[in-house]
C-alpha cells in the first residue's frame, strides 16, 4: 500500500468517525490536519498548517461572508417575509396548489436576499407551513416544497458557497452568481411544474382556495415587492452591471437591509443586539469550518495526498464524462453526512485541476457542484434542511419528511441533467451581463 493510499485512507477514515462520534466538523477537520502534520515532520512541520490558514485570512473576499451572514440575519428577524407571502398567496393562491407555488416563490425570493439555506427554508416553513395547513394542504407537498426550495440559498445569489468557490479557484465570483441565479431559477421553474402538475392529478393533495381576490386587492399587495426589490437590486445588481465588487456589494446589501427596517418601523435596540449576536455566531461557525479544512488540506498536501487523487482521477483511461459522473457521485454521497462548506473546502482542491485538465469549463462544472451540494441538504440521512423542518414540525415522523423530499431530489437531479446536456440554459445570462 503506498504512503499517499494509506494517508487519505487514515485521514477520511478517521473525519468520517469524528462525525459518528459527534464532533464538530471544524474540529474534525483541524484536529485532525494537526495529528497527522505532527506525526509526519513533528512539530515544525506545523508551518505549513498554520500558513495555510493564514492564506485565507488574508482574502479579501472573506469579508464578504460575514456581510451576507448579516443580511440574511437581519431579514429573519423582520416580516418583510410575511408581507411577500402575502404578496405571493394573493396572486397565485386561487390555483390549485397556487400556496406550494407561491411557497418555492417566497424561497427564492429569500435566497436572492439572504445566500442562506437556514434563513430561506425556516422563514418560508414558518409563514408557509400554517397557512397550508389550515387550507387543506398535505405534508408530503408542503415539506417537500419547502425543503426543496429552500436549498436555493446556496444556489441564487448571494450565495455564500459560490463565494468560497471563487475564492479557491480564482473564478469570477460575478460569473459565478450569474450562473447561479439563471440555474436556480431554472430550478425552482421546474419545481413549479411538478406541484402544479401533481396539483392537477391529485387535487386532494393541495387543493385551491374558495375566495376570490379582486385586481386591486393583488396590485396593493405588491407594495411588499418593493423593498425586497430594493435589497435584490443593491446586491447582485451593482454586482452584474459592474458597479462593485462582491465585498462591495455585500456592504451595499447591508445598507439597503437596514434602510429597508428603518422604514418598516422595525429597528429598535433588540432588533440591533439580536442581528449583531447571530450574525457573529453563524459567521465564527464558517470561519472555523474554513480555518479547520485549511489545517486538514495543508496536511493533505504536504504528504502528497492532493497529488496523488488527481494522478488517480487523470489516470482512469476511461471517457471524460465517466470521471465527471465519478465525482458528481462522491459530492452526492459526502452531502449526506458533511456540511456543504467542508465538502467545497476539501474536494475543490481535488478536482478543480482535474475538471481543467479534462477541458471542462469550470464555472459550469462548479455550479454541477453546488446543486449537488443543495441535494444534500434534503438527503436522508443527515440533510440540514431535514432538521430544519422537523423543528418547524417536531409532530410529523422523520420519515414523513424523507418521503416528501424524495420527489424534489429527483428533479434536482433532473435539472443537472438537462444543464449537463444543453449548458447553455445557465451559460446565456452570465454571457450576456458580464463580459
Amino acid at each position: 500500500m503506498s504512503p499517499e493510499l494509506l494517508l487519505t485512507l487514515g485521514m477520511f477514515g478517521g473525519l468520517f468517525l469524528c462525525i459518528v462520534l459527534g464532533v464538530s466538523l471544524a474540529f474534525a477537520l483541524g484536529a485532525i490536519g494537526l495529528i497527522t502534520a505532527w506525526v509526519m515532520w513533528g512539530t515544525g512541520g506545523l508551518m505549513p498548517v498554520v500558513t495555510g490558514i493564514f492564506n485565507y485570512m488574508w482574502m479579501v473576499l472573506l469579508a464578504a461572508v460575514p456581510l451576507f451572514v448579516f443580511i440574511g440575519v437581519a431579514l429573519s428577524k423582520t416580516k418583510i417575509a410575511e408581507d411577500l407571502y402575502n404578496a405571493f398567496y394573493l396572486w397565485s393562491g386561487s390555483l390549485r396548489g397556487g400556496l406550494a407555488v407561491g411557497s418555492c416563490c417566497l424561497a427564492a425570493a429569500l435566497s436572492a436576499m439572504t445566500g442562506n439555506n437556514a434563513a430561506s427554508t425556516v422563514t418560508t416553513g414558518l409563514v408557509g407551513i400554517p397557512a397550508m395547513r389550515q387550507r387543506g394542504y398535505k405534508d408530503s407537498i408542503i415539506l417537500g416544497t419547502i425543503g426543496g426550495a429552500g436549498t436555493m440559498g446556496i444556489l441564487i445569489p448571494p450565495s455564500i458557497p459560490l463565494v468560497v468557490i471563487g475564492m479557491m479557484t480564482g473564478q469570477s465570483v460575478g460569473k459565478l452568481f450569474a450562473r447561479g441565479l439563471t440555474a436556480g431559477l431554472f430550478i425552482v421553474f421546474i419545481f413549479i411544474v411538478y406541484i402544479l402538475l401533481r396539483a392537477w392529478i391529485q387535487p386532494d393533495l393541495c387543493p385551491a382556495i374558495g375566495t376570490r381576490v379582486s385586481f386591486a386587492e393583488k396590485m396593493k399587495a405588491l407594495r411588499a415587492v418593493a423593498l425586497p426589490l430594493l435589497i435584490v437590486l443593491s446586491i447582485i445588481g451593482s454586482i452584474f452591471f459592474g458597479i462593485a465588487t462582491p465585498t462591495e456589494a455585500a456592504s451595499l446589501g447591508c445598507v439597503a437591509v437596514i434602510l429597508c427596517v428603518v422604514i418598516r418601523g422595525e429597528f429598535n435596540w433588540k432588533f440591533v443586539k439580536e442581528v449583531s449576536y447571530s450574525t457573529a455566531v453563524t459567521t465564527g461557525m464558517v470561519l472555523w469550518i474554513m480555518f479547520g479544512a485549511a489545517s486538514f488540506v495543508a496536511a493533505y498536501s504536504g504528504g502528497g495526498g492532493l497529488s496523488f487523487m488527481q494522478n488517480l482521477f487523470m489516470g482512469f483511461e476511461v471517457n471524460r464524462w465517466v470521471v465527471f459522473t465519478i465525482m458528481q457521485v462522491i459530492v452526492f454521497i459526502l452531502g449526506m453526512f458533511f456540511d456543504p462548506m467542508g465538502i467545497i473546502l476539501i474536494c475543490i482542491p481535488i478536482f478543480y485541476p482535474v475538471v481543467q485538465g479534462l477541458n471542462f469549463d469550470p464555472i459550469w462544472f462548479n455550479l454541477l457542484f453546488n446543486i449537488n451540494l443543495c441535494m444534500g441538504y434534503i438527503t436522508p440521512p443527515f440533510g440540514y434542511c431535514l432538521f430544519y423542518l422537523k423543528s418547524l414540525c417536531p409532530e410529523t415522523p422523520m420519515a414523513i419528511i424523507y418521503r416528501s423530499v424524495v420527489p424534489f431530489i429527483l428533479l434536482m437531479m433532473l435539472s443537472m441533467v438537462i444543464m449537463i446536456f444543453i449548458p447553455g440554459i445557465i451559460t446565456w445570462f452570465p454571457n450576456v451581463v458580464i463580459r
